[in-house]
């Protein structure tokens, strides 16, 4: 069987690269191009010495290699135009760039549908991650306050982090409602941004690199689901499995927990 041809859009990122180290190093899939606003050189020279066609122009990179699928790790003003180029060229996406919109989700979703693509979006490929949300999701039947608490490093992009907005949704569509809100004669600033209930609090520092908490209240006892990211190499799993599914199927398929059985 042929290996799954890859372009990598975000290649000079910190998570493009380590994507491109792991396409590399498996032997199902197989790098074919690497895109960046700012590429050097004009080829990308990989760890066994050979090379890939490195450019700014992903419309130019997918016409001369025809991958199977594009990984997307760039930055959410990239994100539609990579979806609508996608949908053109019929290629598959795997996107894990966070901070895109409820609007665009349902726009990535009309996309994937009319052109018989497949596209997974999700917030976190973490193993781990996800089951730290699917936990969230189980507790959020039975306890009625919680709050979460994300921390990054200082040079993530958007906050409150796409995996906190998707926890604390996933977690308020479980129950059916969202949960209460302890009371307050005034409001705080410091509370942090309020979703479905959920007051999210996030934390920009150097020396961090992804972690959550979810911290749930009740009458004399508190529960307490925490995910640390030790080194970007723990989404390589998650991404590798994405790519691998998605040209099996068509439509959007949104959080990695869907290819995991967990919905």
């Amino acid at each position: 069987m042929e290996p799954i041809k890859v372009v990598v859009h975000g290649a000079a990122g910190k998570m493009g690269q380590e994507v491109i180290r792991a396409v590399t190093a498996d032997l199902a899939t197989k790098l074919v191009g690497a895109v960046d606003v700012k590429p050097i050189g004009g080829v990308l020279t990989l760890a066994d010495g050979s090379s890939v066609p490195f450019a700014a122009d992903l419309a130019g990179i997918i016409s001369a290699t025809n991958p199977d699928v594009v990984v997307d790790f760039s930055n959410a003003r990239a994100v539609m135009p990579l979806v609508h180029l996608a949908g053109e060229k019929r290629v598959n996406l795997v996107i894990g760039t966070t901070g895109i919109t409820a609007d665009q989700i349902k726009e990535i979703e009309r996309e994937a549908s009319a052109n018989k693509i497949g596209i997974v979006l999700a917030s976190n490929f973490a193993l781990g991650a996800v089951m730290m949300m699917h936990l969230a999701k189980i507790a959020a039947k039975y306890l009625d306050y919680a709050e979460i608490i994300e921390l990054h490093h200082d040079k993530k992009a958007d906050a409150p982090s796409g995996t906190a907005l998707t926890t604390a949704r996933s977690m308020a569509s479980s129950r059916g409602k969202p949960f209460i809100q302890p009371s307050a004669k005034e409001k705080f600033e410091s509370r942090g941004q309020t979703v479905e209930g959920i007051a999210l609090h996030s934390v920009r520092l150097p020396g961090l690199l992804a972690h959550q908490e979810v911290l749930f209240g009740a009458a004399g006892q508190t529960l307490s689901i925490r995910h640390d990211t030790i080194s970007r190499e723990c989404y390589m799993p998650g991404v590798l499995m994405a790519i691998k599914e998605v040209t099996r199927r068509k439509g959007l398929i949104y959080g990695l927990d869907n290819l995991l059985g967990l919905v």
